[in-house]
């Protein structure tokens, strides 16, 4: 199984998007997938379902930092290096989806009550929403910018 199809099973298991992508690299840089789960959970539907930035790409944005940043308070050479690479995943993202914004990208169906519940995962859940190819989008761009440039 590629990254791609684990990070839409993880999405179909329960995880929300931003975990998804998370998740499906977490391995490769030393990170338990309930570390990986715990971080990225808040990012989910935009930023806690507020419909800001798509959690998928802030996933994306996550792994970029697992795989080029030093981790060094301060070094703003592994800073640039990553944010070097976040501005050009996201573009190919937004390039390819036309957005980066959860709401544009779920055609503006924000919940109507400001809600933090979860929408519940069903059949329908999976089939209306453009979530799972962003999920598959973004593990790619991962695989096309940094798995493949660090081999």
């Amino acid at each position: 199984m590629d990254r791609a199809q684990k990070a839409v099973e993880l999405f179909k298991s329960g995880c929300n998007c931003s975990q998804a992508v998370v998740c499906a690299f977490c391995d490769l840089f030393g990170i338990d997938e309930t570390s990986a789960m715990r971080l990225s959970e808040g990012m989910g539907g935009g930023m806690g379902r507020m419909r800001l930035t798509c959690g998928a790409v802030s996933g994306m944005s996550m792994v970029a930092g697992m795989a080029l940043s030093d981790g060094i308070a301060g070094d703003t050479m592994t800073r640039k290096r990553v944010y070097e690479a976040v501005q050009k995943m996201t573009g190919e993202f937004k390039d390819k989806n036309g957005s980066v914004i959860c709401a544009d990208l779920l055609g503006n169906n924000l919940p109507k009550d400001g809600s933090a519940e979860p929408t519940k995962r069903t059949e329908s859940f999976y089939k209306k929403r453009p979530c799972i190819g962003c999920i598959e989008d973004c593990a790619n761009i991962i695989e096309k910018y940094l798995i493949e440039g660090c081999k």
